[in-house]
């Protein structure tokens, strides 16, 4: 029956099919993917350039902002001397640990790009729209609160390991956060998504 099947072609055309649904897959997930994040990153960089300001004055959007004063709280919850001002300079928020400018929240860090690039991935991904729209919500949420202490805990780093600058900032603190939004990633894809119970209708 094989060889019937090969002979008429039928087993080539079997294959070029799921070739062409396979690369349809792709390309579908990343139209979603870059579709949403664009349109996220887009709406995010008006609401930047309506709440910024530089030129004879700096101030911080609104978020960054409040990311800075949740990291202070945190520093005092522990019980550290810390206070945050605005940077004569340049858009970002001194943290000032024991009277010391130890380090600066900047647009970068306040998360919010992370967590676009997050929620795109689990438009592009999807599951049913309720655990979509709550997993978002809700990886979202603890990528902001994780970023939160993340902060608060480098810059307590910061003053007792000055020598290591480069590395706790660069290396160690960044992969926290992303190591924590690839790993929301793969329990999104292997718990919720679709592709759960496409992978559970195959095993059947």
């Amino acid at each position: 029956m094989v060889g019937a099947l090969i002979k008429n072609g039928i087993f080539d055309k079997i294959v070029k099919e799921n070739r062409v649904s396979k690369r349809k897959g792709v390309l579908f997930f990343l139209a979603k993917f870059f579709g949403s994040y664009f349109f996220m990153f887009a709406m995010y960089s008006y609401y930047l350039h309506a709440t910024q300001e530089k030129g004879s004055m700096f101030q911080c959007a609104p978020v960054t902002e409040k990311v800075a004063e949740q990291t202070i709280a945190v520093l005092h919850f522990f019980g550290y001397n810390a206070v945050m001002e605005q940077h004569e300079q340049e858009l970002s928020i001194k943290l000032i640990l024991n009277d010391v400018y130890l380090a600066r929240v900047i647009e970068g860090c306040n998360s919010i790009s992370v967590i676009i690039l997050f929620v795109a991935f689990i438009v592009a991904f999807p599951g049913p729209l309720k655990k979509t729209f709550l997993y978002a919500l809700g990886g979202g949420m603890l990528i902001y609160g994780i970023n939160i202490l993340r902060i608060a805990f480098l810059t307590v780093a910061l003053e007792k390991l000055p020598e290591q600058k480069e590395m706790l900032h660069n290396l160690i603190f960044p992969s926290i956060i992303y190591g924590l939004v690839f790993l929301l990633w793969l329990v999104w894809v292997n718990y919720f998504s679709n592709y759960k119970q496409v992978r559970n209708e195959k095993n059947n």
